[in-house]
């Protein structure tokens, strides 16, 4: 295989798996992201990052706590919804995307929610192309949203999920979003 070739695949590689304790954890995340924006994004998008989450339970305030941090960093030309303020959950999840395509119709989203996996994946920052799809790991139907996702992998899924939610240690969580919060900052202020 060609250099010229294996390069190209690796720019077009569309998911990304990175353990927040990895100490390159934030460049990483940042050369995720900008492999993915260089994939989707056109210039001229307004950029949204939708946090999606709530403050009532441990395990699920990933994203408005990452929300809360961003929209603190005042990043120009990016819009943040969801924060521990005005989370964006399962009650208002709908109405905001709606909000979102009627005010910036031309959008290009960054979803970041908390999820569930195998106890051996707890502690994985997952990105990838296509949405984030809320709520799935506790069985509700909500709407898949994003051009690309980010996922925190808070803790163990598969039984009494609200339970393991609402009992997700809140150092995990704020680990989580400390990497997260760093690497979303430098991806979207080198590229946009």
């Amino acid at each position: 295989m060609s250099l010229e070739l294996t390069r190209r695949l690796q720019s077009e590689k569309t998911f990304y798996r990175i353990f927040y304790q990895d100490p390159l954890v934030s460049h990483k995340i940042k050369l995720a992201l900008q492999s993915l924006l260089a994939q989707q994004y056109r210039q001229g998008q307004q950029l949204v990052v939708l946090c999606i989450g709530t403050d009532r339970s441990t395990g699920d305030a990933l994203g408005p706590f990452i929300g809360t941090q961003l929209e603190r960093l005042a990043l120009s030309d990016i819009v943040v919804l969801g924060t521990l303020e005005e989370p964006v959950h399962a009650i208002n999840l709908e109405e905001t995307i709606a909000s979102i395509h009627k005010n910036y119709v031309d959008n290009f989203i960054i979803a970041i929610d908390a999820c569930l996996g195998q106890a051996e994946s707890i502690g994985m920052i997952d990105i990838g192309l296509g949405p984030v799809k809320p709520g799935a790991g506790v069985s509700k139907k909500l709407p898949a949203v994003g051009n690309i996702y980010i996922n925190g992998i808070v803790n163990v899924g598969g039984f009494l999920e609200y339970y393991v939610l609402q009992n997700t240690r809140l150092n995990i969580v704020i680990k989580l979003a400390e990497a997260i919060i760093r690497g979303l900052y430098l991806a979207l202020t080198e590229s946009t």
